[in-house]
């Protein structure tokens, strides 16, 4: 079964390890994460500030990734969206995609936002393909966007809007749920 779940502070360890992993930290557009004490400060940060959500991915019980949401504070209820499958094992075995289902449902019913949007790298082609899958809409191409290792990278600007979700949801839950991947 895959969940998501509060963080707790002994995540910011595992969080760090998952991120300076060369197959996690290609995606993020966000600075290197080499600093192990402003990873620390961004982990406080999170699990701090009312503008930030976070939670972890988890599979079975077992830590498998971070799903977030930035810039909940704006009146236009809408935020940044942003995740990974930091554990090797659980990537490829529908972990990504529970966790679409899960964090949209957070976003749009919990904390009633109106816009959920994200910044994919152009390449991640996985990415893409599971965000897609969820509904989230290509609203955009930026190119050279981010610099990854000093070098340009594209990014595409997808969103998805709590109307959309709102039709989508019933289908996906149940879908993921006769897979057995979230609860029913």
């Amino acid at each position: 079964m895959i969940e998501l779940r509060d963080l707790l502070p002994e995540d910011e360890e595992r969080l760090f390890l998952w991120r300076s992993e060369p197959e996690v930290a290609r995606w993020m557009s966000d600075a290197e994460v080499s600093d192990r004490e402003a990873h620390r400060a961004w982990f406080d940060q999170l699990a701090s500030d009312p503008d930030m959500r976070g939670w972890m991915i988890q599979r079975g019980g077992r830590p498998s990734g971070l799903l977030t949401l930035t810039g909940l504070t704006g009146h236009h209820r809408r935020a940044g969206w942003n995740w990974f499958v930091g554990d090797s094992d659980a990537r490829g075995r529908g972990v990504g995609r529970a966790a679409q289902v899960l964090g949209l449902d957070r976003a749009f019913g919990d904390l009633k936002l109106h816009k959920v949007w994200a910044e994919v790298m152009a390449d991640n082609d996985a990415a893409l393909k599971v965000m897609t899958g969820a509904g989230f809409q290509r609203e955009g191409y930026l190119r050279g966007h981010v610099l990854k290792d000093a070098a340009p990278r594209d990014v595409v600007m997808l969103g998805i809007l709590s109307e959309e979700w709102a039709e989508l949801a019933p289908t996906a839950r149940r879908g993921l749920s006769q897979a057995g991947l979230i609860a029913a």
